[in-house]
């Protein structure tokens, strides 16, 4: 619950945008639950997804960073997606039962290429 709150704290504040965070958890959310509705037997709720680990800490604080995270609109949403994905894969198949670290850091390689595809408005236009 503290995260929750700080991390609306720090949106009020204008200190993150809303972009990776939301895109972060409503794709692992999407893609966990995809694979708990084709066999619910096999695969955990993906609500149990988004409540477990440490993915708020890592959506709201972690994958926000300034140095590390694209620039525009889209390519936060882009990034945020990537994260999820790449933490639902982890969590779904691989030997490692937490992957949200993973899912970030692998999506910080990334970055200068969504940077490049999404260029910002330049200033003045």
């Amino acid at each position: 619950m503290a995260l929750i709150l700080g991390g609306v704290f720090l949106l009020f504040k204008k200190v993150i945008s809303w972009h990776i965070p939301f895109s972060f958890i409503f794709s692992l959310f999407l893609f966990t639950g995809i694979f708990w509705l084709i066999n619910p037997e096999r695969y955990i709720d993906p609500l149990y997804h988004v409540l477990s680990g440490g993915l708020f800490l890592g959506a709201i604080f972690m994958a926000t960073d300034y140095s590390t995270s694209p620039m525009t609109g889209k390519g936060m949403l882009i990034f945020g997606a990537g994260c999820g994905i790449i933490t639902s894969i982890i969590r779904l198949w691989g030997s490692y039962p937490e992957g949200v670290s993973f899912g970030i850091l692998l999506m910080n390689s990334t970055v200068p290429l969504i940077d490049r595809y999404f260029k910002p408005a330049k200033f003045g236009s």
